[in-house]
């Protein structure tokens, strides 16, 4: 297998908005500069994060092309082309690959609910109609209905584009048998901010990040912290974020994050329904965490 690197920071991104409710470009450009600049590796374009439930396939394409073309070779992108229809992610993904990005992110199929042996299926067709576009796996039962096991991941990462794991089950237990299972240069992504260090101890190599939106440097800080064999300092930066990583998580994702970035004076705008804005009463929670980090 070749190894590609997407980074030990990876920030899966928010889509902004006007206050029409429409993809508010220029501020996308400014946000994955910003991001780039501070602290990421690589950004995720239309993750879960990014709204990809409600955003069209035309806007995706166009917010992965002008992503790409503001963050060039500074950093990786991403796209999110996952889908329940094998189909359907097989032609996202096709299409995105044109455009020259540096990855992939495969979501579980969700709603169907597939058997290991078809989520298995499913992720060879699409890195075998792709198969020099690296792929990153996303298992995230909570979201999916089905968790992506161990021994089926395994089995995926002897495909050669299929390269890492943005592993969000909760289960440390897992991930420590992913990293038995499979060879040394297959990437664990940690799914959660809160989990990042604890899955660096189990041979994870970074994170799929919300909180970097705001604090990129200090969770790039951490991973070095560690990695240079300063467990303290480490621990110390993420008991320091952890107040942040789970007032991020207070209302669904990326409900909080939106409210942050805005209060922060990014006008990243409302949200698509069904999702709706952040009540006050968290508003507050989330405005006393950034005082407490000094970010406002």
């Amino acid at each position: 297998m070749t190894n590609h690197s997407f980074g030990r920071v990876i920030t899966a991104m928010v889509t902004p908005f006007t206050p029409e409710g429409e993809v508010n470009y220029p501020v996308v450009e400014k946000l994955a500069d910003h991001l780039i600049t501070h602290g990421s590796d690589g950004l995720v374009v239309c993750g879960t994060t990014g709204e990809s439930p409600t955003l069209t396939w035309s806007e995706e394409y166009e917010l992965f092309r002008v992503v790409k073309g503001v963050v060039g070779n500074r950093g990786k992108v991403i796209a999110g082309t996952g889908s329940n229809s094998t189909s359907e992610a097989i032609e996202a993904t096709e299409k995105s690959a044109k455009l020259g990005l540096d990855g992939s992110l495969q979501v579980v199929p969700y709603y169907n609910k597939p058997p290991q042996e078809g989520m298995y299926e499913h992720f060879r067709a699409i890195a075998k109609a792709c198969p020099d576009l690296p792929i990153m796996l996303y298992n995230i039962p909570g979201r999916t209905g089905q968790n992506l096991l161990p021994e089926t991941i395994a089995r995926l990462s002897q495909i050669d584009n299929i390269t890492a794991v943005k592993e969000a089950s909760g289960n440390l237990e897992q991930v420590c048998k992913i990293r038995c299972l499979t060879g040394s240069d297959f990437e664990i992504y940690s799914g959660d901010d809160f989990l990042t260090l604890p899955i660096m101890t189990c041979g994870g190599v970074g994170v799929v990040s919300v909180a970097s939106h705001l604090v990129g440097e200090q969770i790039q800080a951490m991973i070095r912290a560690f990695n240079d064999g300063d467990t303290k300092g480490a621990v110390e930066i993420n008991l320091r974020l952890s107040p942040l990583f789970k007032g991020l998580f207070c209302a669904t994702n990326p409900i909080p994050v939106k409210a942050a970035l805005n209060r922060l004076g990014w006008q990243t705008g409302g949200l698509r329904l069904p999702l709706t804005s952040l009540p006050q009463e968290l508003q507050s929670g989330i405005e006393e965490i950034l005082g407490s980090l000094s970010l406002i």
